[in-house]
């Protein structure tokens, strides 16, 4: 057992803490789009830090830090790779969702091209979130197993347990908050065991000199930034370009519905824009960082005579941490590990819930109840999410390691609906048929290459078919990675040849569902003609009326409209002045034709309460569109 008491009373009190603090904001949550969107308030932040614990779970901790021992620094080419996608992610996808007020992915296949596109959709992502959440689950409790001789499926069940009970209680708002303390501690625990590994390494010279003796204890092939074109089959450039950077990408920013959510909780898609612009050029170097440098670390210390490797590769993480932290602060870290499996395993029982109500529930089970009665049933939903992904530990648990686990899965799951998504964005001729047998002959195909490998074989760029070790290893599957290439071009072949065969929809039908309508999507978002014209933030005193008239109008005096560059009917972000509360007490309301007294904000009762807004409080006002 790694760690000491103390270690172990801090792992308590972070569990305690996190879900208490989730719970907590149980309170924020009145309504479905509370639970599911955190009511559209947060600010770009906010969401961010959300987005970064999102995007960086245990998993990565662990199965980067595998790879980043056992190949060096090219394990870092997977957080850093994908950056082609935001161009078309920010201006298109983004838009399209926000304006149409767009509640999940599902929703999307059947606007665009019909129920049965639909359901074909519903079935890929419960499968892939569910499977993904079980992922996480193995990979805290591999890590609880080393530390205290847990069985790794009570460890597992423990840590549904109370990730469950605050999603639960909060929904999207507890995920968000929680996330943004979760978020922190990640990177802050990830960068300083590089710090600390350069002090140990400099054997007290500074930390200098201890990053100069890191590099020169590097083998030469740990240096690289790229691993080698084909090989090995457990590790190459080739197939983690089209697994992660293509396949991977297209699933996490078009397909992956809790970080679709994220991203729907800011208040506008000026605010969505600057989220990703942050988290991709600021965040995700520093995670890239931070997730691999217990491998980079740990192959110098080895190579330095200052440590004994695991047996296993995935346990490197917890090796290094217990090598280089002394008692509490390796605790700090573990609890780091921690907020990392529960900041993404919150975010997607979240995201399953969504889909679920929005896309079965909903439409099939319960038409028309009341806005309570969904509440309730997401809640349940969360928890029933919980136990099918503990169902899922253990089959992850059978193969080589969580890097091998996660990409065989990602590759087999996500790609046909990914290709049937982007063709629909992007080629309006693409037809409701041809989305939906992109997405059944492209999963046919995908099973079927599990069965005869050898289709794979003429896209595999030389990879192996299987590893040298194969034999060892029965369930390790045949082209782990390159998968996803073939099941792409598959997709797109079959989505292109059904194409031509079959009648497209009327374009004035589906042009707001596509990267030429946002125009008449903006329209449909304000209910008329948009306001584009720049303006600047507003300040003024909050005044809340008792009237019973119209309440869900915002009335400001001449100077804040001309500020803002506003007109009648637009739609304006009110949030409280404090920055710290990340939109966390806000409302959007439509700028009546009213006029209010001189640096006042004029809102009716029930709309500062839907906002959480606080009488006399100083907000700051921005315009939507």
């Amino acid at each position: 057992m790694a760690g000491t008491v103390l270690d172990y009373a801090i792992i308590v009190v972070y569990f305690v803490a996190v879900l208490g603090f989730g719970s907590l904001f149980g309170r924020f949550t009145k309504s479905t789009r509370d639970f599911f969107f955190g009511g559209q308030r947060f600010s770009w932040w906010l969401v961010a830090f959300s987005c970064l614990a999102t995007t960086v779970g245990s998993y990565s901790f662990y199965k980067y830090s595998a790879m980043a021992f056992t190949y060096g620094l090219s394990s870092s080419m997977t957080y850093l790779n994908d950056w082609f996608w935001m161009p078309l992610w920010m201006f298109f996808w983004l838009p399209i969702l926000y304006y149409l007020r767009i509640t999940s992915v599902p929703e999307y296949f059947d606007r665009r091209f019909g129920p049965a596109s639909r359901l074909a959709a519903v079935i890929i992502l419960l499968v892939f979130m569910v499977g993904y959440i079980g992922i996480n689950l193995l990979t805290l409790a591999k890590c609880l197993n080393v530390l205290l001789g847990w069985d790794i499926y009570f460890a597992a069940a423990l840590v549904a347990l109370v990730t469950g009970i605050y999603v639960m209680a909060g929904g999207q708002t507890s995920v968000i908050m929680t996330d943004l303390l979760q978020g922190a501690l990640l990177l802050a625990a990830g960068l300083a065991i590089v710090l600390l590994g350069f002090s140990a390494l400099g054997d007290g010279q500074g930390l200098m000199e201890g990053a100069a003796h890191f590099w020169r204890q590097l083998p030469n092939g740990h240096r690289l930034p790229f691993a080698d074109f084909n090989r090995p089959a457990e590790f190459n450039s080739v197939g983690i370009f089209w697994q992660d950077a293509f396949a991977n990408g297209i699933a996490f920013y078009f397909v992956n519905q809790g970080v679709i959510m994220r991203y729907l909780s800011c208040p506008s898609v000026k605010e969505g824009r600057k989220t990703i612009i942050f988290v991709m050029f600021v965040l995700m170097p520093l995670a890239a960082v931070a997730v691999s440098g217990a491998g980079w670390i740990g192959k110098a210390m080895e190579q330095a005579g200052k440590l004994q490797a695991p047996a296993d590769p995935d346990n490197v993480f917890v090796a290094v941490a217990a090598a280089l932290c002394k008692p509490g602060v390796f605790g700090l870290v573990l609890a780091a590990l921690t907020a990392a499996l529960m900041s993404t395993v919150d975010t997607l029982i979240n995201a399953v819930c969504a889909v679920f109500i929005n896309d079965v529930y909903q439409p099939y089970l319960k038409k028309n109840a009341p806005d309570r009665h969904y509440l309730q049933a997401a809640r349940w939903t969360s928890i029933i999410t919980t136990l099918l992904s503990l169902a899922m530990v253990p089959l992850f648990a059978r193969f080589k390691s969580l890097y091998v686990a996660h990409g065989t899965f990602t590759a087999a799951v996500t790609p046909p609906m990914g290709v049937a998504l982007l063709l629909g964005v992007f080629w309006r001729r693409f037809t409701p048929k041809a989305a939906f047998w992109t997405m059944l002959g492209g999963a046919l195909a995908v099973l079927a290459s599990f069965v005869w490998p050898w289709l794979i074989t003429p896209l595999a760029h030389g990879t192996p078919m299987f590893p040298e070790d194969s034999a060892a290893h029965p369930v390790y599957t045949s082209y782990t990675y390159i998968r996803a290439l073939y099941a792409i071009v598959v997709s797109v072949v079959i989505g292109i040849a059904v194409t031509w065969f079959t009648r497209p929809r009327p374009f004035s039908e589906i042009e707001p569902l596509t990267w030429k309508g946002l125009a008449a999507a903006r329209r449909i978002f304000k209910g008329g003609e948009p306001n584009l014209a720049p303006g600047r933030k507003a300040y003024a005193q909050l005044m809340v009326t008792d009237s019973s008239g119209d309440d869900s109008t915002v009335e400001l005096d001449s100077s804040a409209v001309e500020r803002l560059a506003a007109r009648s009917g637009d739609i304006i972000y009110i949030r409280d002045r404090r920055w710290w509360l990340g939109g966390l007490r806000s409302i959007t309301a439509r700028l009546s034709e009213k006029t209010a007294p001189a640096g006042v904000c004029r809102l009716g009762r029930l709309l500062a309460k839907e906002g959480y807004l606080e009488r006399t409080r100083r907000v700051i006002l921005e315009k939507v569109i």
